[in-house]
């Protein structure tokens, strides 16, 4: 179980990135007190814990009832978490943040952000959808499925303290060290969604074989 909950908590977190929501939130809640940052924190936090809990309760119905195989939906899973993968390590998600973020500051009051754009799509946003799907539909019986949902728990706890902390993080670290940091689990994120991928093509091609003979 302990090796599930590092896994499940490994990708929960890559895909989340605390790391990168940090320096973000902390320029949409410029001008705002520690108390309304503090505040919108906790509750961006707990619409993407409700949002994501849905799908990891939910997610393999939901499959069922569009008729989706689950294998197909490792595959296009992996493929999706590669490209969050590969926007990482090439900045570009960042890029792509930083200019919804400006967007959104742009009125000159201190707007609640919690909803839009912290909670969705920053944080429960398609790559965390699917990850969370893929990691319950791999889980076999309540006890894997209450240990993905308890790094799931961790992950959105250490991002809400990630967002609180914002300020004081981007000056303590700087801009550099987030870039590097970001880099290192696009890396990681890669591997993984890569072997989704390897294991949804195995299960297709199991599945294949099994009904031609």
């Amino acid at each position: 179980m302990t090796q599930l909950f590092i896994s499940a908590f490994i990708t929960l977190f890559v895909v989340i990135d605390p790391p990168g929501c940090a320096p973000i939130y902390a320029g949409l809640t410029k001008g705002a007190t520690p108390a309304q940052r503090r505040n919108m924190a906790i509750r961006a936090s707990m619409i993407a814990a409700a949002i994501l809990l849905v799908f990891a309760l939910f997610g393999e119905e939901l499959l069922g009832a569009l008729h989706i195989e689950l294998d197909s939906f490792r595959i296009a899973g992996g493929l999706m978490l590669f490209w969050i993968a590969f926007e990482m390590v090439f900045e570009k998600r960042t890029q792509r943040r930083e200019k919804r973020a400006e967007e959104v500051a742009a009125t000159p009051e201190v707007e609640d952000v919690s909803v839009f754009p912290m909670a969705i799509p920053m944080l429960a946003g398609p790559g965390a959808i699917a990850a969370i799907m893929l990691l319950m539909n791999e889980a076999r019986g309540l006890e894997e499925d209450l240990t993905v949902l308890a790094a799931l728990a961790a992950a959105l706890i250490l991002t809400m303290l990630a967002l609180i902390a914002a300020g004081p993080i981007m000056r303590l670290f700087g801009d550099k060290v987030e870039a590097a940091i970001t880099r290192v689990l696009g890396v990681l994120l890669a591997a993984l969604a890569a072997q989704y991928v390897i294991d949804g093509l195995k299960g297709s091609f199991f599945a294949a074989g099994a009904i031609a003979a």
